[in-house]
Parts: structure tokens; sequence; C-alpha cells
């Protein structure tokens, strides 16, 4: 169990944290039209760059969510995944405000198949601890981070490194 604080105040994620070298076999969320995915499946044979973000509507969330969508633009074989416990359609919404509409955004709001997996949930919020997992083309973690304080932007630069050196 992974410990963080979000506004100061001290959260014990649910869940067993993921580490650098675990095989991620399957997880179920929403997509924008509330169908169930398996994005491991559906991105398969690509790297993936996972941001979990608590809540799309909040500013350091939108702009993890823009910086990532940047600096992951130009790294080939690459899908960056964002995921949340928003309703789809705010993700949606979020996403042509922000003129990003080819972004691809996740809603873990169902059964919190991805946050039980990863380790990600802050229950007693019901949201989705600011992280980041970075997995190479079958799917084994090369780079984590949970990010000490909920409502600080994580290491962007760790991130797309570790994206780009697989």
């Amino acid at each position: 169990m992974t410990t963080i604080t979000f506004g100061g105040n001290e959260v014990k994620l649910d869940g067993k944290a993921v580490e650098v070298g675990q095989h991620i076999d399957s997880f179920n969320v929403v997509n924008s039209e509330l169908k169930d995915v398996e994005p491991l499946k559906e991105y398969a044979g690509t790297k993936k760059l996972i941001s979990v973000v608590p809540s799309l509507d909040t500013g350091v969330c939108q702009v993890q969510t823009k910086t990532f969508y940047n600096k992951a633009a130009d790294v080939e074989n690459t899908q960056l995944i964002t995921i949340s416990n928003d309703l789809p359609f705010a993700q949606k919404r979020f996403c042509a405000d922000e003129g990003i509409e080819n972004a691809v955004t996740f809603s873990d709001h169902r059964d919190l198949s991805f946050a039980k997996q990863f380790g990600t949930l802050m229950p007693n919020l019901r949201l989705q601890a600011r992280s980041v997992f970075v997995l190479d083309e079958d799917d084994n973690v090369v780079y984590v981070e949970y990010v000490p304080e909920g409502t600080n932007e994580p290491d962007y630069d760790k991130a797309i490194d570790a994206l780009k050196n697989i």
C-alpha cells in the first residue's frame, strides 16, 4: 500500500503499488461511448504512457494532460493514455475544449479495475491518485511515479526519457 498526501492530508491508496519490471496483463475501463475496453489489447505492440489524474476538471490535471500530449507526440510507436474517474462525457468535453480531440481518455469510474490493479485509488475520495506508468511494447512496466503530493505535477522529463529509452 502506498501513502501519499493530497492537499497536505495523508491518504493511503487502495491496492498494491505497481513496480518496475512487473508485467501488466490487462485492465478494463470505459471509453467515450460508454463501452468497456481493454486498452492493452487495443494498443498491443505499442509503448504506452499512462497518465493518471484525479479529475480533468482541475487545473493541475489539465496541465498534466496537455503537457504529456505535447511531449509524447513525437515519440515513435507510442500511445498516450489518460485515465481518471471522471465520467466519459466530462473527459470528452475537456478534450474538445482544449483542442486535443485525438486524446485517448478512459474512465475508471464504473468498476475501478485500473485503480485496483495499479494501486491508485484514494478510497475516501473515490478519485485516482496522480501517477504515471510507462509500459514497453510487451506491457512490462519500465517507469512508475506515484506523485507524493497529489496536487503537484509529475516529473514529465523522467517519464518521457523512460518512454524514449525503451
